[in-house]
């Protein structure tokens, strides 16, 4: 039995759940500043997918999200058919135990749901391995997001 359970947040308890991982990792941890770690994709939207860990104690663990459509257009060269990956979070206490392949392998099934033949993502340099092991490939020159070295990453579904 797994000792955590992934699932596409609903409603605004989910949700907050996610925002709490992001903030403990991004914020906290990374120190990114909030105000550009939350943005306009963060409201409920059809075009924008977020998913969450918790542990059986019903603790949120992680977070990621997908963006597809018009709210991915930036990330993945307005290709419509390629979603993007994006605020994936584990918390401290939960790395190493698969939430984070978990939480990956949940949005490329969101991704399949919704007719995406790919997935892009901008991972931060030193997690460039862990998706590489998931099937991305990196592409382009290293590039700076929120002041953390990050490169482009795609894998077909």
């Amino acid at each position: 039995m797994s000792v955590f359970e992934v699932r596409v947040a609903v409603g605004p308890a989910d949700r907050e759940a996610c925002f709490a991982v992001r903030k403990e990792v991004f914020v906290v941890e990374q120190q990114v500043p909030a105000e550009i770690e939350y943005d306009a994709f963060d409201e409920v939207d059809a075009a924008t997918v977020h998913v969450l860990a918790v542990g059986a104690d019903g603790l949120p663990l992680g977070t990621g999200r997908l963006l597809y459509g018009p709210a991915a257009a930036d990330r993945t060269g307005g290709d419509p058919s390629v979603g993007s990956l994006g605020r994936l979070a584990v918390s401290r206490a939960a790395r190493g135990l698969g939430v984070g392949v978990a939480l990956v392998r949940a949005i490329e099934e969101a991704a399949r749901e919704r007719g995406l033949a790919a997935v892009d993502l901008h991972a931060q340099t030193h997690a460039t391995g862990f998706y590489e092991r998931l099937g991305y490939v990196a592409y382009g020159a290293e590039f700076l997001d929120a002041g953390i070295g990050h490169r482009a990453m795609r894998r077909a579904l």
